[in-house]
Parts: structure tokens; C-alpha cells; sequence
């Protein structure tokens, strides 16, 4: 089982109006290992009961040696534990976590094209496997991203992606505004229209990744086995809220 670990915050940045990422220096002399997809536990104080303490958020840095990670937050409007991080701890606040934990990670070896579909924070664990596949040159078939959003200043690690497409002629991504103004040139409206579209012909061929609010990893799942056909061991998926 997993211990407890004290944690530090080393630095914080804000990336979008609600959003800001959390660097963390994990005080222990063994190192943090995980997987890229997997997420922590963090004890926060803001209640007495473990349920109301205790929240998960997947690691957006690559894994490495000098047990240092990144969490990507967004502040949820009434919500204890981002109201905690965003106005209260600050660098230098000292933290309890432990992990790694699940089961949302990629096979050592890509054996299919990869389809990763996500909203808002969501986008943090997939962040992480593509800085792990981009460290390793692990490309080996195709991936996809396909991030979905409000409105344009929502568009989390924008830079990364571009200059990944750039350099890894196997990545691609794609962003979806459901509230998009006039001068929006991308697409509009929700992520199942993206991959609906483009994997119509090779449904099968693929493998799906979800993760992001509840209700667009339960619609993409549902649309993916009935209406497009994917074999349940083709779809892969974490929850957010």
C-alpha cells in the first residue's frame, strides 16, 4: 500500500483564467516513480472527514528521476479543495500525497493508431504520455488529440502541441469550441463530431483514450460501442466530475 509522502510546492502557474498548474518537490529520498496517465492522492486540509480531505488529480509531467511533477487544476466554482490551492497554499506550502495510482496509462509499445479524446483538465494525463512517447521518440503509430473546450483562452498547453505536431510528423490534434466567437477558425462545437468523422472507416482499427467531465466520457462511450462499433477493448477511459 502507499505511503503518505510529504510534498512541497515549488512553483505555480496560471494557463488559463481558471486554471493554474502546480509544480510539486516530492521530500523523500526513494524515487517517485509512475506511469504516464496515472494520478496522485493529496490529503488537504479542509476537513475533518477523509472524504471530504482527500482528492486525486493525474500528474501532467513526464515521469522522471528528480521526483518533481506537475498537476494541472482548474478552480471549480464552490469547490473546497481548489479554493484551498488557488487562495490559500502557495509556494513553499507543504503537502500530503501518495501514489501513483491507476490504471490510464499506454502499453510500452504502440501497437495501434491512438485516439486521445478530453476536456478541460482532462487533457493533464495525456499531456504527460506525450512529453513520455516525445522523450523516448516512442511515435510508433499514429496519435491523435482531439481537445475539447469552451472558448478559446480555455486551451490548455496550446504551445506544446504546436510545436510537438511540428516535430513528430505522427502527432496530430484538434480543438473543439463549444462557445466559440467569430474569429474562431477551428472547429465548433463538441469532440464526438471530430472523431465520429474522421475514424468513420476504421472504427476498429483504433484504440480510445477518454478522459475529462462525466458526461462527454459517458457519450463518447456510448457512441463509440453503439453507434460506431468499437470493440470494448479498444476504449480506455478516466473520470473527471
Amino acid at each position: 500500500m502507499a505511503r503518505w509522502k510529504k510534498a512541497v510546492i515549488e512553483e505555480i502557474n496560471r494557463i488559463s483564467p481558471t486554471t493554474q498548474t502546480f509544480i510539486l518537490k516530492i521530500e523523500s529520498e526513494d524515487p517517485f516513480t509512475f506511469k504516464a496517465g496515472q494520478f496522485i492522492t493529496m490529503d488537504l486540509p479542509i476537513g475533518e472527514k477523509r472524504l471530504d480531505r482527500w482528492r486525486s488529480y493525474s500528474v501532467s509531467s513526464a515521469p522522471s528521476v528528480d521526483n518533481r511533477l506537475e498537476l494541472c487544476i482548474v478552480e471549480v466554482e464552490n469547490g473546497k479543495a481548489s479554493r484551498y490551492l488557488f487562495h490559500e497554499a502557495q509556494v513553499g506550502t507543504e503537502l500530503k500525497i501518495k501514489g501513483p495510482g491507476g490504471t490510464f496509462y499506454l502499453p510500452e509499445v504502440l501497437n495501434k493508431p491512438s485516439v486521445f479524446v478530453c476536456t478541460g483538465t482532462g487533457v493533464a494525463p495525456f499531456a504527460s504520455m506525450l512529453l513520455e512517447l516525445k522523450s523516448r521518440s516512442a511515435f510508433d503509430q499514429p496519435v491523435h488529440l482531439i481537445f475539447g473546450t469552451r472558448t478559446e483562452d480555455g486551451i490548455l498547453y496550446r504551445a506544446f502541441f504546436e510545436e510537438l505536431a511540428a516535430s513528430e510528423p505522427k502527432f496530430t490534434y484538434d480543438i473543439c469550441l463549444s462557445r466559440a466567437d467569430e474569429s474562431w477558425k477551428g472547429h465548433r462545437g463538441y469532440v464526438h463530431e471530430v472523431y465520429e468523422q474522421i475514424y468513420a472507416s476504421q472504427a476498429d482499427q483504433v484504440n480510445y483514450y477518454l478522459c475529462g467531465w462525466s458526461n462527454m466520457v459517458d457519450q463518447a462511450i456510448d457512441i463509440l460501442k453503439n453507434k460506431m462499433q468499437v470493440p470494448t477493448a479498444n476504449i480506455f477511459h478516466e473520470l473527471y466530475g
